[in-house]
């Protein structure tokens, strides 16, 4: 069947957090998707004449006749969503996040594809689980024709598309979560987010690099102890997507966002960064800090103090100090790091992993307190979660692990609260 075009609305959907959820619980994960599916998605689909393009694992990809009836269908799946997950804690619940946009598509054998199926996925990215995000012509279609309200939140510059979108969030018009939303107050002393870092380079094994800056800035600027500082896991939440630095100030909670990225070729790196009042967007500063990999850690030292700098001159020196020190000389060990930090954090079945390349730093930098820790770490997750194969191998290996962490640099609250973590398991375990 050659080719053909139309214009149509495309439903984009996926599950928020699917990795995380299946490392917690494969099996019952994807048995309560498929029930979902059966008993909710599907026949809400094709009560509003939709046909399922494909799925693709977690997602959806569904095209639509009316903009009015891909939204309706939209609206009626989350709000019987947010039923199904109110009994249910947090953690575990399954929350779709769905995008919706109207264009000209592309058929080709009950396939579709175009610009207007790539804005719906770049969409539902920009999406909060639970929530609706879709593009102006889409607001303008459906404007006064459901008992919907749309949150303006501006021109997006999304992924891989050439020119800015303009994005509403959906909500229930008689929902006034989005107008009583309590703004987080700020802090008595100054407050910053660091959000995640874009990586440049081109090739997305290196994105762990990237994310390991962020990590590394933000440990150096939480050392200051006049620095209020947001925890990389609630930062997080915004990678890969355009933010609204405002918003963003608003939901945190601080004064001050740090925004950059990250290019690595080869021995070179490149890190930009700039800083921004969140309170009305105003750029404050903005810096290029270029250098050899063994200058990896001054990079590091030079942004976070040329922050604290901007944000509190006074109290740049001698605090900025404070936080100086090497986590490790060797760059390989801080690599492997690197690499192990995000499969820690990703899932379970990738704890193995991690903790063979931490062992790998610690081969290389024995006195590496953070590969310590968290290689302490992976050990308690792998008896604790029944994925080691000998229990008590592997309880002697992480109680060994915490204790050089503490030996090491037992001053670290990062180190301190991991080492912990560790040894209150295993001595707990091992007791008669």
């Amino acid at each position: 069947m050659p080719a053909t075009r139309r214009l149509a609305a495309i439903l984009a959907a996926d599950v928020a957090g699917y990795s995380r959820l299946l490392g917690a619980d494969e099996g019952g994960t994807l048995k309560r998707l498929g029930a979902i599916r059966a008993e909710l998605t599907d026949p809400k689909i094709a009560e509003h004449h939709g046909r399922i393009v494909k799925t693709m694992g977690d997602g959806l990809l569904v095209e639509f006749g009316s903009v009015v009836d891909a939204l309706r269908c939209a609206s009626e799946v989350q709000s019987a969503m947010a039923e199904r997950n109110a009994a249910i804690t947090a953690g575990d619940r399954i929350e779709f996040r769905i995008g919706i946009n109207v264009g000209d598509i592309v058929v080709e054998h009950d396939d579709i594809f175009g610009d207007g199926v790539n804005v719906a996925a770049r969409l539902e990215g920009l999406a909060e689980p639970g929530g609706i995000c879709v593009s102006a012509r889409v607001q303008e279609d459906a404007a006064g024709k459901l008992d919907l309200a749309f949150e303006d939140i501006g021109p997006q510059q999304l992924k891989n598309i050439a020119r800015s979108v303009h994005v509403y969030r959906v909500r229930p018009a008689r929902d006034s979560t989005a107008a009583s939303r309590p703004v987080l107050p700020l802090p008595d002393k100054p407050s910053i987010a660091v959000l995640p870092f874009a990586n440049m380079s081109g090739d997305p094994e290196q994105e762990y690099f990237a994310d390991g800056m962020v990590e590394e800035i933000t440990t150096a600027l939480s050392r200051i102890r006049w620095l209020f500082v947001i925890a990389r896991n609630s930062s997080l939440t915004y990678k890969g997507q355009a933010v609204d630095v405002k918003q963003v100030g608003h939901v945190l909670g601080v004064r001050y966002v740090l925004e950059g990225s990250v290019r690595k070729a080869g021995s070179r790196v490149r890190i930009t960064a700039q800083l921004i009042d969140a309170t009305n967007a105003t750029h404050l500063w903005a810096d290029r800090f270029d250098g050899s990999l063994e200058d990896v850690f001054d990079l590091q030292d030079k942004v976070a103090s040329s922050v604290a700098g901007i944000i509190e001159p006074t109290l740049q020196a001698a605090e900025t100090a404070r936080s100086a020190g090497r986590p490790t000389d060797d760059l390989t060990a801080y690599d492997l790091y690197l690499r192990a930090f995000p499969m820690f954090l990703a899932a379970s079945r990738q704890i193995p992993e991690a903790l063979r390349l931490l062992e790998r730093a610690i081969e290389r930098d024995p006195h590496y307190g953070l590969a310590l820790a968290w290689a302490a770490l992976c050990c308690y997750r792998l008896v604790n979660d029944g994925r080691s194969e000998d229990p008590a191998a592997d309880a002697r290996k992480g109680a060994d692990f915490a204790r050089r962490a503490l030996k090491v640099d037992g001053d670290d609250p990062g180190i301190l609260a991991n080492a912990a973590q560790a040894l209150a398991y295993f001595d707990r375990t091992s007791a008669p």
